[in-house]
């Protein structure tokens, strides 16, 4: 599969619907306009002579159509600002609000164990921050959704159907397209496509206020101004309907096209076809089981399949065309096959997926050594392959058990963050757990200390999975105690008088973090500087990259110059 070829060819085709959903718009005001022009030119005539010509109206009433622009602009986006405010509240509300539950990260469900752990993996070998897990228990039907502005507010959920139906493989495959719309940027697309949906949705509504309140004192009517107002009223709503209408079909044609981008991205990260593609052929032979018993209007462009039966404004491809689209040689007779297979090998076939689970996890369990070196992480970031997927669940696996219930928890994920800082040599970790102490308290300290007593001094390739597994707990924490965190990440890196690479990753990454969080609907995923703007900074990160990225000092010297 050319999934290169697919991601371009989904990347354009958004752009154009974009493009065209912008011009919508601008229809809509021009339409506006031309109502009140209509409005006018029928009510302006003399009823002894002849009607004022159109053109003379439209000279006469240029300010007035000049000012009905701007209101309708400013009022579609005053309208759209406002939905696209309540829906900034991260990636977790939206999950709750369908009914789903936040997975506790300590859980010995096998299912949701599994999840976690495949959720975990793709977050470490693609680069990105762990997402809050939740899980929609009441959900029969497989499917799946990513919600959130940018990666640091973000939250993957998952059906109960999903959990129970697929494999690991599929799992992954599901996960992956899911992250795929985190890395794209599909949610704050979607969002913006939303809000000013609603924007147009209101200027119908208000129309047919006005007609309904025109209708209640109908004597206001009799007269050329009262006729002139209804007539605007009807306009504006039969306006505002269409508008919508084709809206609605713009943004369903810019989801499918992101759906394709993600199936797409979902093989990058998996380099294996048949993990997502299996998923959707099981969503078929289930007959359309993706439907969810919840109200998915407003979400259903968010999730791994249709929430519900729609015809002319489905989010999602047909799931054929999906499936050939990671599966050319795919045929409707596999389907058929497919039911065959699950309905007598269900419960065996679970058994062998977690069988299959445990063996990957366990194979290559040395192939780490240099993952985490600055030219692997470049190299890898967003572009997991299976390889670095099996790797990661590598590291996760060779983490102590004491460290992977610590770095879980609410109540010591932060003091992970400050072991993974210890002083290696023991010279300034006295000093370091006083500054424990003197911000966080004696009961941080204390935990720090257990800490390090039962898991030695963190090893070098367990520090940034570490930090990795700790963020999405930290960050939940209120934003007083969040400052509290990154003033003693600071002070610790400190304490011995330098700041390694590490030190300087983990500060940064906090505070972007913390600040990503409390302003999703400010934090961008992508820059738009110029490299030259920046052309100091970026020789210092070439210079600590040279400096960092050999084995050998005498090579990494002889990289300054």
């Amino acid at each position: 599969m050319n999934f290169f070829e697919h991601q371009d060819n989904a990347r354009r085709n958004s752009r154009w619907l974009i493009l065209v959903f912008i011009l919508a718009v601008a229809a809509i005001v021009v339409a506006v306009n031309l109502v009140i022009l209509v409005a006018l030119g029928f009510f302006s005539f003399d009823a002894e002579t002849a009607s004022v010509p159109f053109s003379e109206v439209v000279r006469q009433n240029i300010p007035l159509l000049a000012g009905s622009a701007v209101v309708s602009v400013a009022f579609i986006l005053v309208a759209s600002l406002f939905k696209m405010l309540g829906l900034r509240a991260g990636g977790g509300q939206v999950a709750r609000q369908l009914g789903g539950t936040l997975v506790d990260s300590t859980t010995r469900d096998p299912l949701k164990r599994r999840l976690c752990n495949v959720v975990e993996e793709i977050a470490l070998a693609s680069g990105v921050p762990v997402p809050e897990i939740y899980v929609l228990d009441q959900e029969a039907g497989i499917n799946a959704f990513a919600a959130g502005y940018t990666p640091a507010d973000a939250a993957v959920a998952v059906t109960r159907g999903a959990l129970e139906k697929l494999d690991r493989n599929e799992l992954q495959g599901v996960v992956a397209h899911e992250f795929s719309h985190i890395l794209n940027g599909d949610m704050r697309i979607n969002i913006r496509l939303m809000g000013a949906l609603f924007g147009i949705l209101m200027l119908a509504l208000i129309g047919r206020r006005v007609l309904i309140h025109s209708h209640m004192f109908g004597r206001s009517s009799r007269d050329r101004n009262g006729g002139v107002i209804i007539l605007i009223a009807f306009g504006l709503m039969a306006v505002g309907y269409i508008g919508l209408f084709f809206g609605r079909w713009i943004k369903a044609a810019v989801s499918r096209q992101r759906e394709y981008l993600a199936d797409a991205s979902a093989v990058q990260f998996t380099r294996d076809p048949d993990s997502i593609g299996g998923a959707l052929k099981k969503i078929a032979v289930y007959g359309n089981s993706s439907y969810l018993n919840v109200d998915t209007e407003e979400v259903s462009h968010m999730l791994f399949g249709d929430g519900r039966k729609m015809i002319m404004f489905s989010t999602h491809p047909k799931l054929e065309d999906r499936i050939r689209r990671v599966d050319p040689g795919f045929t409707n007779e596999e389907l058929t096959r497919l039911a065959v297979k699950l309905n007598r090998e269900e419960t065996r076939a679970r058994e062998q997926a977690k069988e299959q689970a445990a063996k990957k996890a366990e194979k290559d369990t040395g192939a780490g050594s240099g993952m985490f070196t600055a030219e692997s992480i470049l190299a890898g970031i967003g572009t997991p392959d299976w390889e670095r997927m099996l790797t990661a669940a590598a590291f996760a696996a060779a983490i102590p058990e004491v460290m992977t219930r610590a770095v879980h928890s609410g109540e010591w994920a932060a003091e992970v963050l400050f072991y993974t800082l210890l002083d290696k040599d023991g010279s300034a970790v006295e000093e370091q757990l006083l500054a424990v102490a003197r911000n966080m308290g004696a009961e941080s300290e204390s935990k720090v200390r257990t800490l390090l007593e039962e898991a030695g001094p963190a090893l070098p390739e367990q520090r940034l999975p570490l930090m990795e597994l700790a963020f999405p707990v930290v960050k939940q924490r209120p934003p007083e105690n969040l400052e509290k965190v990154l003033r003693t990440v600071k002070e610790l890196a400190e304490a011995d008088g330098w700041t390694d690479v590490f030190e300087f990753l983990l500060a940064r990454s906090l505070q972007g973090l913390i600040w990503d969080s409390q302003n999703p609907h400010r934090a961008q995923v992508v820059g738009n500087r110029k490299l030259a703007s920046v052309q100091k900074d970026v020789v210092t990160v070439l210079n600590v990259l040279a400096v960092h990225g050999h084995a050998d000092p005498e090579t990494s010297q002889a990289a300054l110059y």
